[in-house]
């Protein structure tokens, strides 16, 4: 029976295995930790791609002379420049272009980006992740002061 408990009180003082299972405690979290920055590092870049491409989008668009020749031309922008963006598909991306309704002075492009090819969506059921679709709207005055 002594010989039982000085086993087992010397397995206690043993360390030798202790970072071994520090490591295998510590290391899932990390994994999820980072694979989160990755994944809302991405979000992140095509969401800040849309609302640079809604920009300059708009940008184009002040050259037009009626609101309908304007949304032509933002779509036309859209289309031509989509690709060029890091992480957009320019098959997933849609442009509605029109004059506000509360000032008629000012005209609006959105861009909606339907980031589902992303590969970000693997992490869906790990990592809690924002709204597939990412719209961002940019508002330019109409001629004028």
């Amino acid at each position: 029976m002594a010989r039982t408990g000085r086993n087992i009180s010397g397995f206690a003082r043993e360390q030798r295995g202790g970072a071994a299972v520090e490591f295998a405690l510590v290391l899932p979290v990390a994994l999820l930790f980072l694979c989160g920055l990755l994944a809302y590092g991405i979000y992140f870049g095509a969401a800040h791609s849309v609302q640079q491409l809604a920009a300059d989008a708009a940008r184009a668009s002040v050259s037009g002379l009626s609101d309908a020749e304007r949304g032509a031309i933002a779509t036309q922008h859209v289309a031509a420049s989509g690709a060029s963006y890091p992480f957009l598909r320019p098959n997933r991306l849609s442009v509605s272009a029109q004059a506000l309704e509360s000032d008629p002075s000012q005209f609006a492009v959105r861009v909606a980006f339907d980031s589902e090819d992303l590969p970000i969506w693997a992490l869906a059921g790990l990592v809690p992740l924002p709204d597939k679709t990412i719209a961002r709207v940019a508002i330019i005055k109409r001629g004028g002061y």
